[in-house]
C-alpha cells in the first residue's frame, strides 16, 4: 500500500499526459484517516467513471456498540451513513472541472427501503463506501490538479462527516438503529400472534404521487378497525397498536378510489424495513410475501400447473408445462407455482391486474360451459386448498365479483381510506346469495423439477487479445446490461422482470442479473434445478456477501440483495 503523498507525487507527474495515463493511478493510498482504493480507472472522460472505495477502520469511526453489535443494527447503520455520504458528496459534484463526465462524484441514491447494500459495507474491522468519480480532462488530456482537489479537499470533508460517529448526529444514528430493531419485533410477532401483515394505527399509506414514493401531505392516516386491532410490543417504542390480518384468506374490497389498492401496494412493500418519516414505517407484512399477476407472453419451462389447469384440448401435460408465450391464466398459475417452490407463505393479489377465467367462473358460465370442457380450476376453488393443505395464505383485493366473499376468513372495506371489518356482514349476505361451487380436481402439491441448462448461443468465449486464440480452461463469459428494474440483458437474450413488482431498485436488477450470469457460468451443469443453483447461491450469499459476484477482483458498489422470491422469478424466466 502506497502513501497519499505517492498519490499526489503521481498525479503531478501524469498532469497533462494523454488520459490513459490515469491507469496508472490504480491501487491503495493511506490517508490520515482513511485508505482510498481506486479499483478501475475509465478509459477516457466520456466513459463510465472510475470505482472508488473508501475504507475507515471501524475503531476509528467509533460507533456505539449497540448500532454494531449484529447484522440487523449494522444493516441499518449502513443505510444511515450511505445517505448521509450522499448529502455530502452532492455539495462537490462536478466542481471540479473539465470534459465528458470530469468531476462527477456519485454514490446510490436510496429510496424509502432500507437494503443491503454494496455501496456501503459496515461490519466488526471497517466500514467500507464505494462510489464513482469522473476523472477530470480537458479533452482527452488529464487534468490532474482537478483530480487532486476530488481526492485531497473534497472527499476527506465527505468522508470526515459521514463516516465518524463523532461528526454525526448521534440522535439519527440512534434513531435508526432503533427503528430497525422495533420493525424486527414486529415481524417476530406476527408468527407467535397468527398474523400475516400488520398496518400501525397512524400509518400513512396513500404516495405524493404516482411517480413519487414518498408519503402524501395531509392524507388519511391509517385507523385500525377494533375487530382487527392488535398490540405489539417494541423494545425502544413500547406498545403500538395497529390492525393485524391473520393467516388464512383475506377479502379486501370497497369503492373505486377508496384505497383497496393503496392498502395492497403498502402490504406488498411491507416486506421490506422504510425509513423514519415514510409513514410506512409499521406496516409489515411477512417477508415471504408474493404479488401475483398474469403476465401475457410469459416464458414457463417445466412447471407443474395442474392444479389449476388439466386436460388440454391438445393433450399437452400439465405436470411439465413448458411454453414460449403463456396466456393470462397460464402464466398466474406458474406464478403461484413457483412462489410455493420460493417458499412463500403469502400470496397477494389484485383482481384488476388478475386474469379473469383464472380467479372466478360465476353460475352462469358453469352452466353454459360444463366443468368438464373447462380445463382450468379458478383460483376461487383453491384457495381454501392453499391455506390448508400447503400453508399459505392470501391477501385479494376485489371490485367486481362477490363470489370471493364466500371463501373469506376475513373481509376488509376500504372506506376513504379508513378500513372497516365486515366479515360478519359479509358472511350473512353469503346465506342470502349462495354460489354454485365447482368441484375441483383432488388437490396435489406440485412437483416442478426446472433443470437448468446454458445458453449456448449467449455466452462468449475468452480470447487472448493479442492472438485471439481461446484461452483454455476458462469459463465462457456473458455480457450483462441492466435495464433499471425492468430487467437486465444477459448474453443475445432478455430477461423481462417488469411485473415484478416488489422488486424496487435497480440495484436488485443488478444483483440478480450477476446471480444469474454467476449461475449460468459455475453452476448450471444440466442437471441442477433451480432450487439446487438458488440454494447454493443462497450459501455464497451468507458466507461472503455479494463479495463473490466480483469481476476482476472488484466489487461493485452498484449492487443491493434481491429476496429469494425474487431470485426464483428472474431464474424462471430465463429461456433455457
Amino acid at each position: 500500500m502506497q502513501s497519499d503523498s505517492n498519490l499526489r507525487e503521481t498525479l503531478r507527474s501524469i498532469d497533462h499526459k494523454s488520459y490513459p495515463a490515469y491507469k496508472s493511478l490504480r491501487g491503495s493510498y493511506r490517508f490520515a484517516d482513511y485508505v482510498l482504493s481506486i479499483d478501475h480507472v475509465q478509459g477516457d472522460p466520456f466513459a463510465a467513471p472510475s470505482h472508488v472505495r473508501v475504507t475507515v477502520d471501524a475503531k476509528a469511526a467509533a460507533f456505539p456498540e449497540y448500532a454494531m453489535k449484529n447484522t440487523r443494527t449494522r444493516t441499518a447503520l449502513a443505510d444511515e451513513l450511505l445517505r448521509t455520504f450522499a448529502a455530502q458528496i452532492n455539495h462537490f459534484t462536478f466542481k471540479a472541472k473539465g470534459s465528458g463526465k470530469s468531476g462527477l462524484i456519485s454514490v446510490t441514491h436510496c429510496g424509502q427501503e432500507i437494503l443491503t447494500r454494496t455501496a456501503c459495507e459496515v461490519n466488526e474491522k471497517e466500514i467500507t463506501a464505494r462510489f464513482a468519480v469522473g476523472f477530470p480532462a480537458n479533452g482527452r488530456t488529464i487534468n490532474a490538479r482537478e483530480l487532486e482537489k476530488i481526492l485531497f479537499t473534497y472527499l476527506p470533508e465527505c468522508v470526515k462527516h459521514s463516516f465518524y460517529y463523532k461528526n454525526l448526529d448521534a440522535r439519527r444514528i440512534r434513531d435508526a438503529v432503533e427503528l430497525a430493531e422495533d420493525q424486527q419485533a414486529v415481524r417476530d410477532q406476527l408468527k407467535e400472534q397468527g398474523l400475516v401483515a400488520f398496518v400501525a394505527d397512524d400509518a400513512v399509506l396513500p404516495r405524493e404521487s404516482g411517480i413519487s414514493s414518498r408519503p402524501m401531505k395531509q392524507s388519511v392516516a391509517f385507523t385500525s378497525p377494533e375487530s382487527l386491532r392488535v398490540t405489539m410490543q417494541l423494545p425502544h417504542r413500547g406498545a403500538v397498536t395497529g390492525m393485524g390480518i391473520p393467516k388464512g384468506i383475506t377479502l379486501i374490497v370497497g369503492g373505486g378510489y377508496h384505497g383497496k389498492s393503496t392498502l395492497l401496494t403498502a402490504l406488498e412493500l411491507g416486506v421490506y424495513n422504510h425509513i423514519a418519516g415514510d409513514g410506512r414505517e409499521f406496516v409489515i407484512t411477512d417477508e415471504t410475501a408474493l404479488k401475483l399477476r398474469s403476465e401475457d407472453g410469459r416464458f414457463i419451462k417445466d412447471v407443474d400447473i395442474s392444479m389449476f389447469i388439466n386436460d388440454l384440448p391438445n393433450g399437452k401435460d400439465t405436470h411439465h408445462f413448458s411454453t414460449e408465450d403463456a396466456s393470462g391464466s397460464t402464466s398466474q398459475a406458474a406464478g403461484i407455482v413457483e412462489g410455493m417452490e420460493a417458499g412463500s407463505r403469502l400470496f397477494l393479489l389484485d383482481e384488476d391486474t388478475s386474469a379473469t377465467n383464472f380467479m372466478v367462473r360465476d353460475a352462469f358460465m358453469q352452466k353454459v360451459v360444463s366443468p368438464d370442457k373447462e380445463p382450468i380450476t379458478p383460483f376461487l376453488s383453491r384457495a381454501r386448498d392453499l391455506y390448508e393443505q400447503a400453508g399459505i395464505s392470501t391477501i385479494l383485493v376485489a371490485g367486481s365479483s362477490g363470489a370471493f366473499f364466500h371463501i373469506a376468513d376475513t373481509v376488509i372495506q376500504m372506506d376513504r381510506y379508513k378500513p372497516v371489518d365486515i366479515t360478519k356482514k359479509a358472511k350473512a349476505l353469503c346465506k342470502e346469495f349462495p354460489i354454485s361451487e365447482e368441484k375441483p380436481h383432488p388437490f396435489a402439491l406440485p412437483h416442478s423439477h426446472r433443470i437448468m441448462e446454458k445458453d449456448k448461443n449467449g455466452a462468449t468465449k475468452r480470447r487472448d487479445y493479442r492472438s485471439g486464440a481461446v484461452r483454455k480452461n476458462e469459463p465462457e463469459r456473458l455480457k450483462l446490461k441492466t435495464m433499471g428494474t425492468d430487467g437486465f440483458a444477459i448474453g443475445k437474450q432478455t430477461v423481462d422482470l417488469r411485473y415484478l413488482e416488489q422488486l424496487i431498485d435497480s440495484e436488485q436488477t443488478a444483483c440478480l442479473g450477476m446471480l444469474l450470469k454467476y449461475a449460468v457460468e459455475h453452476l448450471v451443469d444440466g442437471k441442477r434445478t433451480i432450487a439446487e443453483v438458488v440454494v447454493q447461491l443462497q450459501k455464497e450469499l451468507e458466507t461472503s456477501g455479494m463479495h463473490f459476484l466480483a469481476e476482476n477482483g472488484i466489487v461493485s458498489g452498484g449492487y443491493a440483495m434481491p429476496r429469494v422470491q425474487e431470485m426464483y422469478s428472474c431464474f424462471n424466466r430465463y429461456r433455457v
